[in-house]
């Protein structure tokens, strides 16, 4: 071990930048920092987001319902960086958290927000009675995965990610705490896929919408650089099998593309407002026409 040794005073105090990529936006603090109005497009659904993989659940999501024939599910997608316009006073309206993804449902009388990206998957599944069991041991083991994404992906962001990729200093004790806990993590993944072709079951639900995006992210070796390979991700057999089935889905596909600001330019659609979207106005074409 390397690192000087730490005494935490008797009480903490912010007084000095924590360091790292995002430390120019943390603070110990909520609310808002500045007036800021959020766009409104013409569809009911108003997603605030970033393609993250906590956004890309729900635009997974969302792409899944229209192609399942939810025409009600058409949605704006407004992009939120996160470098300061999550504390825009009408993002924090939206969400209090200050996070990515919130959700405007403006089909009925009354707006409703929903924050938290489990809280959305739940709220378009109901709405729309799709992608969710209705009821039995089935809808239990759906919202169990679903609840175990949220409470474990933490540990793999703010995490294992957060300290293998992002932290102003490598720690070795933080990257093995974090790394082993993620893989217990695949593991606990892997066991669930050896007699499952989906985490509810034998069907999609949103439990595998949830999952996807962190898990099948890494299997990918797709996030946190080559961080896949530290981790070993292809001993995971079965969770290599459910990654590659849910990647070829064309609504997975469109969904990860939805605010996404990196990588090729051909896959990101920053915004979107209608489905030719798709096809018009993905970055490449729009910088083509600039």
């Amino acid at each position: 071990m390397t690192d000087a040794p730490y005494t935490p005073p008797k009480v903490w105090t912010w007084d000095k930048e924590n360091g790292g990529k995002f430390a120019s936006t943390n603070r110990p603090i909520a609310g808002p920092t500045h007036d800021k109005e959020l766009p409104v497009g013409k569809h009911p659904l108003q997603l605030y987001s970033l393609a993250t993989p906590n956004g890309q659940k729900v635009t997974i999501m969302l792409e899944e319902l229209l192609a399942a024939g939810h025409t009600g599910a058409e949605y704006d997608a407004w992009l939120i960086r996160i470098d300061g316009n999550q504390f825009g006073s009408g993002f924090v309206e939206v969400n209090p958290n200050s996070k990515i993804p919130a959700l405007m449902d403006r089909s009925g009388d009354k707006p409703i927000r929903v924050f938290e990206s489990g809280a959305i998957l739940l709220h378009l599944a109901e709405k729309f009675g799709a992608f969710i069991p209705k009821g039995g041991p089935e809808r239990a083991e759906c919202l169990s995965w679903l609840f175990w994404q949220m409470g474990s992906a933490p540990f793999l962001g703010g995490g294992f990610g957060h300290f293998y990729a992002y932290a102003p200093t490598k720690i070795e004790y933080a990257i093995d705490r974090y790394a082993m806990e993620t893989k217990r993590q695949l593991d606990v993944l892997d066991r669930r896929l050896a007699d499952n072709e989906y985490l509810a079951g034998k069907d999609y639900t949103i439990a595998d919408m949830a999952v996807f995006p962190w898990y099948g992210g890494l299997a990918e070796n797709a996030i946190y650089g080559d961080a896949g390979t530290f981790l070993d991700v292809q001993s995971y057999k079965n969770l290599q099998r459910w990654t590659k089935t849910i990647a070829a889905r064309p609504a997975v596909k469109r969904g990860r593309m939805v605010n996404r600001t990196s990588g090729d330019p051909a896959g990101q659609l920053r915004e979107r407002h209608d489905a030719s979207d798709f096809d018009t106005k993905t970055q490449d074409k729009l910088e083509a026409k600039s």
